[in-house]
């Protein structure tokens, strides 16, 4: 490709002659990329497709020239550019930014941002080079788990720091649509409104493109196709595109329930090595999480059932065709999301009750959760029971059930139980004074 063509497609990218609308700032992850700058190794970006990571580069680019970076030194390159597709190697990466230095002319060592890179075959190669020889400051994005941990293990061990991008959280959707929370007296009177739009969240999730559109249901089915056929079927030369999307859809139908490889095959109708493989390829997607019982085997983590949640509940909705039923599972996988979304190690509970989520740090268990929407007659026994097997096999004096509205501490056995509803226990420890 002409050197001329090749500025001309990178030019409609960069800032260099205009500024880009960056859409809504998301301010907790700028200052994490800030921080992550400031360690000198390999920024890397991994989450699901759309989650806002190619937005959020651009947003810090911005942010970065808003605070006197010269434009000429910052480069990004879009990997999905069409434009780009035939020519996707690490010989074609190296001569865009050769092209770059020599034409745009940086005038210190250059922001490098490579987005979506696992689409170029070797891309670690390049920028381990660049790295090692100080010659770059290199922000690397990706949607692909397997791939890209495969591909940092053996290139760039030591050499990066991660950042994990998902879709808006409960905050972020109140931000985006003008309900800013800041302080605990915004909460508090803000509550109506904040169960209103909770509400809403739960039925069409947090992806930044689906929240700000007016298409909400036929931009999901388009994410999910694009998972299904750009992140996995592509990635892995799946030919069974029908059964993989019958899996995907199983299991986003089946979040916070407990199942097994073998029950599925013998529902999708395909082999259990094949079930398998395709589960993990959607985890690798970041389309679905799988959490493990407890157990201090190894080997009964691994023969147990495990319990699948999805990465927003709006992708979930539109293949499961169900809402109002189900609000109870989609408490439970907001629940593990934050869990999920603080790094910590999740696992569920079973002896003679079930207690949702269990956290570990370090080596002990030091939380326990159970989430129960509407507590009735029926069921509060059994939530409540399942919450103290957990406390007292860990020892454990408090643990939480959070509920739709209920607030309230109680004494049992000696534990205390807090009772706390899912939009105020989101907000926990979020907030000033």
């Amino acid at each position: 490709m002409e050197k001329e063509r090749i500025i001309e497609i990178l030019d409609d990218w960069n800032f260099w002659s205009k500024t880009p609308y960056t859409g809504i700032q998301r301010g907790e992850y700028l200052e994490r990329f800030e921080n992550l700058k400031k360690t000198k190794q390999v920024v890397f970006i991994t989450g699901v497709r759309r989650s806002g990571k190619s937005t959020l580069m651009k947003q810090y680019i911005k942010k970065m020239i808003d605070n006197g970076e010269d434009k000429k030194n910052i480069l990004y390159i879009n990997f999905e550019e069409p434009k780009f597709l035939d020519d996707l190697s690490i010989e074609f990466l190296d001569e865009v930014y050769q092209v770059y230095l020599e034409i745009v002319q940086p005038s210190s060592i250059p922001y490098l941002f490579l987005d979506e890179v696992q689409h170029v075959k070797g891309w670690e190669r390049f920028v381990r080079a660049l790295h090692e020889k100080g010659k770059a400051n290199i922000f690397v994005s990706g949607s692909s788990a397997r791939l890209l941990s495969k591909e940092l293990g053996t290139a760039l061990t030591g050499r990066h720091v991660d950042i994990h991008v998902n879709p808006l959280s409960l905050r972020e959707f109140l931000d985006f649509n003008d309900l800013k929370i800041n302080t605990r007296l915004e909460l508090l009177s803000g509550k109506t409104k904040i169960r209103q739009m909770l509400r809403e969240y739960l039925e069409s999730g947090g992806f930044p493109g689906v929240v700000l559109s007016g298409e909400k249901k036929e931009q999901l089915s388009r994410y999910f196709e694009d998972i299904i056929y750009r992140d996995i079927a592509d990635r892995h030369n799946i030919i069974k595109i029908d059964k993989l999307k019958s899996l995907g859809k199983y299991y986003l139908t089946n979040i916070a329930s407990p199942t097994s490889f073998r029950k599925i095959a013998d529902v999708i109708g395909i082999s259990l090595d094949s079930i398998e493989r395709y589960s993990y390829f959607f985890q690798d997607a970041y389309l679905i999480f799988f959490i493990n019982k407890f157990s201090y085997s190894l080997k009964e983590q691994e023969i147990n059932p495990r319990k699948v949640y999805a990465i927003d509940p709006g992708l979930r909705n539109i293949v499961s065709f169900r809402f109002s039923e189900d609000i109870g599972k989609l408490y439970e996988n907001m629940v593990y999301l934050e869990l999920n979304l603080e790094g910590k190690e999740i696992y569920y509970y079973k002896d003679k009750y079930e207690c949702d989520f269990i956290v570990k740090t370090g080596e002990k268990i030091r939380e326990a959760f159970q989430v129960c929407y509407s507590l009735t007659k029926e069921n509060r026994e059994r939530e409540i029971n399942g919450l103290i097997d957990a406390m007292v096999q860990f020892e454990l004096e408090e643990g939480t059930i959070i509920t739709d509205d209920l607030e309230v501490k109680e004494e049992h056995n000696g534990k205390c139980i807090k009772f706390v509803p899912l939009w105020k226990w989101l907000f926990e420890g979020q907030l000033a004074a």
